[in-house]
């Protein structure tokens, strides 16, 4: 075998390693682990289907609304399209152990573009550095596609390749509306520029806003995407609404933070020890990954969906300030020693931290993959709300509004049913900053504390069709006692009403 051949086969190997285990990982259960992957696999089907712009008119009461939609997963949508050939359920599923092994791959080249000695073995620690982190990479969401243009983004901020930052600045804009993200690490990377060489470089930063500033004027959605991320975006970072968005946008209790991520905690605090045990002057790098940790730590105090970012960046903090304590393990191929006689202690010995750093990661495997495993043996049935969305499909006009008790509950009902249009979904702010009035009155109706709620269904709504789980029980009190509305629909998951007013 060609010498030029065995770098390829050994990427293609690990590649292999972080599939095998992600998939290991995620077909414990033929379910899916997040609502909000349905709605992406299924978006992309019709992207596939019918155009890469298809109309969108299933949120008519929100900020996504047809006149105003904006995809702000646009490239990942794309990239989702080869997987919504068969069944949307087994390609999401797929979709998301590619992705994920893809960002474990880019996390490895930013470890072996950084000469860090035993990379490949730093990279497999990503494998047991958090289950929760494992079990958001196996969502069917943008954070493993997210996480790998942050590492691509290191390696260009690190190597100084300024086009390289602007382009992929410009691609992560398109991708996923985490880009502040990538603008966010360039201002880190300035900062520990400055902490250790006592210097100014703006130029990434330049590069990085301005790779960011095109992505979002020269965008397929120009101007909605700006509309979008002032009416979203901002009131978010400024806590300007007070709904928080599912038990993501909520943090950790710190008993469930030291179970689920204890690796990654460990890996941080020996990463600080081995600062001082170096002896030696923190150099770029270092100090770059320490504030990028810290400024997701910060960020996962405040809300768990972070906890895709805390843990990687640990370890990769962690790899880097013990570079210099490790060996490089490669031979010198031009040396001319002769190769001792094999004698165990001096093998121990020159191989002390290849050994210790394995039983490390394997430590870290063993614990973490039953977790992110038994995680998602909790998923929602695939099934759920599949009766329901059959029946509404046949049985109502088509483009009728759906009233729905739950917003979450849209991505199911969106898989399933396009022949319906749908009241609330993927983000209630998206209903509260289109009609804050309408929203408020939503809540009341859906809390059961309007009695005849079908006059107001039908009025303020206009919807003639209700959604509910069984778990909405003041709603299902009020509805059961309302001449207005009849049961046309009910299973062990949900129920369906009629509004019968004239």
């Amino acid at each position: 075998m060609q010498k030029r051949y065995i770098p390829i086969l050994a990427q293609l190997a690990l590649f292999l390693l972080f599939f095998a285990f992600m998939a290991l990982i995620q077909f414990t259960s033929s379910d899916m682990p997040d609502n909000d992957g349905f709605y992406h696999i299924k978006l992309s089907y019709l992207m596939r289907t019918e155009g890469l712009k298809p109309e969108f008119y299933w949120l008519p009461q929100s900020i996504l609304n047809q006149n105003e939609f904006y995809d702000h997963h646009f490239l990942f949508h794309v990239a989702l399209m080869p997987f919504t050939f068969g069944d949307l359920r087994v390609g999401a599923k797929w979709a998301a152990v590619t992705f994920a092994s893809i960002a474990f791959l880019a996390i490895w080249l930013l470890f072996k573009r950084q000469k860090i000695p035993l990379a490949w073995l730093w990279a497999i620690g990503l494998l047991g550095i958090s289950d929760a982190f494992l079990y958001r990479m196996s969502i069917t969401r943008a954070q493993s596609l997210s996480l790998a243009v942050l590492a691509l983004a290191c390696i260009y901020l690190l190597e100084r390749k300024h086009i390289h930052l602007a382009v992929l600045s410009f691609i992560y804009v398109w991708l996923y509306n985490a880009f502040p993200l990538i603008v966010a690490l360039s201002v880190v990377h300035f900062v520990a520029v400055f902490l250790v060489e006592r210097r100014f470089d703006y130029r990434p930063m330049i590069f990085v806003v301005g790779g960011v500033l095109a992505g979002v004027l020269l965008n397929p959605y120009f101007p909605n995407n700006i509309t979008f991320s002032i009416h979203h975006i901002l009131p978010k970072l400024t806590d300007a609404t007070s709904v928080r968005v599912g038990n993501e946008w909520f943090p950790y209790e710190t008993g469930q933070l030291l179970k689920n991520s204890l690796p990654a905690l460990v890996a941080f605090s020996c990463g600080i020890l081995a600062l001082g045990l170096s002896g030696r002057r923190m150099d770029i790098r270092t100090a770059f990954a320490l504030l990028a940790t810290l400024l997701f730590g910060l960020m996962l105090f405040q809300a768990r969906r972070f906890v895709e970012y805390f843990p990687p960046f640990a370890l990769i903090f962690t790899a880097f300030a013990f570079a210099p304590l490790f060996p490089d393990s490669q031979p010198d191929p031009n040396s001319n020693e002769k190769i001792p006689r094999w004698e165990f202690s001096s093998f121990l010995q020159e191989n002390f931290a290849l050994i210790f750093l394995a039983i490390v990661v394997a430590t870290g495997i063993v614990r973490t993959i039953p977790n992110a495993r038994d995680a998602i043996e909790t998923s929602k049935p695939y099934d759920l709300y599949a009766g329901a969305s059959e029946w509404l499909k046949l049985n109502t006009p088509e483009n009728s509004l759906v009233f729905q008790t739950d917003w979450d509950d849209f991505p199911r009902l969106f898989f399933y049913n396009t022949h319906n249009t749908y009241l609330i979904g993927l983000d209630p702010t998206y209903m509260q900053i289109y009609d804050p009035s309408l929203y408020n009155l939503w809540v009341q109706v859906t809390r059961g504390e309007i009695k005849n709620p079908s006059t107001i269904i039908l009025n303020s709504f206009d919807a003639r069709y209700v959604h509910s789980d069984l778990k909405h029980e003041e709603f299902l009190a009020v509805a059961g006692d309302d001449p207005g509305l009849k049961e046309v629909y009910r299973d062990k998951d949900a129920i369906i009403f009629e509004v019968i007013l004239p």
